[in-house]
């Protein structure tokens, strides 16, 4: 199982706040999570097409997008999020929010 985690959950990870106990239970199971990888170029016109295809009607910004649109790019399974707006957009482009 390959996981997308955005900036929400890493945060979670280093910082203890609300979210933390859930980051370590969803860590716990060990899932490959994306490390730093360069943007493949068609990650930004994927980004552009999520922004003026969701955003009026989910109100995301820029940041939702892009996150959403590497997930898809890099081919993730599972998409983790805190973040409301992100986690609407995943699922209406079919990633999995679940834990």
């Amino acid at each position: 199982m390959i996981v997308y985690v955005d900036s929400s959950f890493l945060v979670a990870a280093y910082v203890r706040d609300a979210q933390s106990a859930e980051v370590l239970r969803r860590l716990s199971a060990k899932p490959r999570i994306w490390e730093y990888r360069d943007f493949a170029s068609q990650t930004w016109e994927t980004c552009i097409v999520l922004a003026r295809r969701h955003g009026p009607m989910l109100g995301i910004r820029t940041l939702d997008s892009l996150h959403v649109a590497c997930a898809l790019e890099l081919k993730a399974q599972k998409f983790w999020t805190f973040d409301d707006r992100q986690a609407r957009l995943a699922e209406a482009v079919g990633l999995d929010t679940t834990a």
